[in-house]
């Protein structure tokens, strides 16, 4: 791992942001390694609610954190950084790791359609929930346990992703067709890691997204949950970005603004 010494400091804190079907624990691997590095981490709870609500939680959370952050999002999480980072003020990078990084307008429902790679659809379990306005409900998507292993996380033992898909969180259905706002990989540098074996949100869409933003690619093999199967891989990745920052790196070029 990169010698923490290089970071100037002023190091930011990083703040994790976890995708559907999964919660702030995901993280804790990642964590001990940026802790063992001297650097604060903190992950900070995604409602799944919708990308407009979970953005602007988000977007709370990050500008309640002191000094410079380093947002970093995994899956579903990449498109809420995404989404959140202007709004916070105080973000100056941005992390992906298997990870959405959708343009404006753009819709995850939409954007998954164009995915060879992602088998996402076919593992889906849609229930209806009460919104607690009146008689409303909301779709909600879990991962059928069935195929959680295979679909989720490929790369974990049997029993490791059995845990996981009994302690899954649903996501709302606004979180695939609600649009997203302005990016922020246009205005802030960003870094990706994209896992070849990613069946979830798909290997393609993941590393298309990253190019587009300009993104420092890191591709490695792995499963939709690289952070938990080699938290190792991750934090480096985070290291580079934290050193990068600190030597005074500037916003991506990103192709197709």
């Amino acid at each position: 791992m990169t010698d923490a010494n290089v970071v100037a400091p002023t190091t930011p804190t990083v703040a994790l942001v976890h995708g559907a079907f999964a919660d702030s624990s995901g993280w804790v691997g990642v964590i001990d390694l940026l802790r063992a590095a001297g650097i604060d981490a903190v992950a900070v709870s995604n409602p799944l609610r919708g990308i407009a609500e979970d953005s602007a939680y988000v977007a709370s959370a990050l500008a309640q954190l002191p000094g410079p952050v380093l947002a970093v999002g995994h899956s579903y999480g990449g498109a809420i950084i995404t989404n959140a980072a202007a709004r916070a003020g105080n973000v100056v990078g941005l992390v992906y790791v298997s990870a959405f990084a959708p343009d404006e307008g753009e819709k995850l429902i939409e954007v998954e359609a164009g995915s060879t790679d992602s088998v996402l659809d076919t593992a889906l379990v849609e229930r209806q929930y009460p919104t607690g306005q009146g008689g409303e409900t909301v779709a909600e998507f879990s991962i059928d346990p069935a195929r959680f292993h295979q679909v989720f996380a490929a790369d974990l033992t049997e029993e490791q992703a059995a845990d996981m898909a009994a302690t899954q969180r649903p996501v709302s259905s606004l979180g695939f067709v609600e649009p997203n706002g302005p990016p922020a990989w246009k205005t802030l540098p960003s870094w990706a890691v994209v896992s070849t074996g990613d069946t979830a949100a798909g290997a393609d869409v993941v590393r298309r997204m990253a190019q587009r933003a300009g993104a420092v690619i890191t591709e490695t093999e792995g499963s939709h949950v690289l952070f938990i199967a080699r938290p190792q891989v991750v934090a480096d990745v985070i290291v580079q970005a934290l050193s990068a920052l600190s030597q005074g790196a500037a916003a991506p070029a990103a192709a197709g603004v």
